[in-house]
């Protein structure tokens, strides 16, 4: 773009947000855990702000990796991802990389994936990606979690119409319409399996910007709510004995004209799931680097208390425990659903960073087309129902059982290196041992209860 081009976008940018009434501007990132920072820039600096003059110290923040002698970082906004916040109609939101010294800084996420985008473009690949949100709802009353809808609760409250509709006239009809508003187009949303739990899902985009959404829907569902007295909770496992909440992600490499290259159309697949070879490539290398890529995709102590097969009193937790890929079949970790066209990854959760998460996933699916890996046939019975030695003959495997386990399977895989980059790669490796640290020194309730008495 030449730099006459450039200023008729800028002026067409600052046109559409004057005519919306725009006052405030937000260069948007995230920190190493997924969540949001910035600094609030008035529309009559927009053209600084896309320049990228709003500088951070790194060293402030819990996730940017930087010493407080290093040179600031500082945010420089995607125009293209520009949104109106839908609760506050005088700000408007971009989504950001992170830059220092005049270039990209390395351990920026929305640049780390976006440097694995890179690659699959050099391959020929567009990646489209859908995330199926799902989280709860809780009033905001003193941390009790008291869901919103004071009507009984029922043992298996998954697809319930009544406290569907209960919700949606307290706040999460709202929240539709303001996902709506953003042209994202929600195709369905329902209550989940917890009580006060919900699931919302709206149409796939390209990998980058579905990551954008994604952060940004955690920040939208919790203002609407607290517009309503309550917020959202997209913590894993919030309830012993409920459902967790997962994100999960659906994936798919499309030609440069925009033709689905998972989509085996009417042709034949003798594995049945519908895929194309280079799907099945692709669902191979995943599998090959499965516990790395959990431990990016499923990243706190808690996210482990979702991944087991007991420990919903309405059944199973529907999560996935294995090594392991099928069609339709929900006990598997990598999916086949509607019969072709994309890959879905059920053991990541709402709480991920998406940008790394689905960084890893693109990347190792692409070197599993590069080596045109193998995945084997695909599981098509019930795995939960397996003794371990059975699972060990149909060679399943066990994901790692706690984010110590999913660390050092991350640590010993290269693949986590040569996404992230070295300054990011042993920044994460730090900050996740040092939670699981801090977890094992904590002394909880479940401990009291068990040894305070027991001699």
């Amino acid at each position: 773009m030449t730099k006459n081009d450039n200023s008729k976008s800028v002026e067409k940018l600052r046109l559409h947000l004057e005519s919306n009434n725009i006052k405030y501007l937000i260069p948007s990132y995230v920190d190493m855990h997924g969540v949001p920072k910035t600094k609030m820039v008035p529309i009559a600096h927009l053209e600084k702000m896309l320049g990228g003059s709003e500088l951070f110290t790194g060293a402030a923040l819990d996730g940017v990796p930087q010493d407080v002698s290093d040179e600031e970082v500082g945010a420089h906004p995607d125009s293209e991802s520009c949104m109106i916040v839908p609760w506050r109609d005088d700000c408007a939101w971009f989504a950001s990389d992170l830059w220092t010294k005049g270039k990209p800084f390395p351990a920026c996420s929305r640049g780390i994936l976006k440097r694995v985008l890179s690659d699959a473009a050099d391959m020929g690949y567009r990646v489209n990606c859908g995330i199926e949100a799902e989280f709860y709802a809780f009033e905001d009353n003193h941390n009790r979690l008291t869901p919103l809808s004071p009507l009984p609760h029922l043992a298996k409250p998954a697809y319930d119409a009544v406290r569907l509709m209960d919700n949606l006239d307290r706040w999460l009809g709202e929240t539709v319409d303001a996902i709506n508003g953003l042209g994202w187009d929600v195709y369905s949303f329902d209550h989940e399996d917890g009580i006060g739990q919900f699931e919302i899902d709206f149409d796939y985009a390209d990998a980058l910007s579905m990551a954008d959404r994604f952060v940004f829907l955690r920040v939208l569902t919790n203002e609407i709510a607290r517009k309503h007295g309550a917020y959202t909770s997209f913590m894993p496992k919030p309830f012993a004995d409920k459902a967790g909440s997962g994100a999960h992600y659906n994936l798919s490499l499309a030609s440069t004209d925009g033709n689905n290259l998972f989509d085996l159309g009417s042709g034949s697949d003798p594995r049945g799931c519908g895929l194309t070879e280079i799907g099945y490539h692709f669902i191979g290398g995943v599998l090959r680097h499965l516990p790395a890529i959990q431990a990016v995709s499923a990243p706190t102590v808690n996210s482990y208390k979702r991944l087991i097969i007991k420990g919903s009193t309405s059944g199973y937790t529907w999560a996935p425990c294995f090594v392991s890929y099928g069609n339709n079949n929900r006990t598997n970790t990598v999916r086949i659903p509607g019969g072709g066209g994309r890959v879905e990854l059920r053991s990541a959760d709402s709480a991920c960073n998406p940008y790394l998460g689905i960084a890893m996933m693109i990347a190792a699916g692409l070197e599993g087309i590069k080596e045109k890996t193998d995945p084997g046939e695909p599981h098509l019975d019930n795995l939960y129902y397996k003794t371990d030695a059975e699972r060990a003959a149909q060679g399943v495997t066990w994901l790692p059982r706690t984010l110590s386990e999913a660390v050092d399977a991350f640590e010993k895989d290269p693949l986590g290196r040569a996404v992230f980059g070295d300054l990011m790669f042993d920044t994460w490796i730090e900050f996740k041992r040092a939670e699981w640290l801090s977890y094992l020194n904590h002394v909880s309730d479940w401990e009291r209860d068990r040894y305070l008495k027991f001699f």
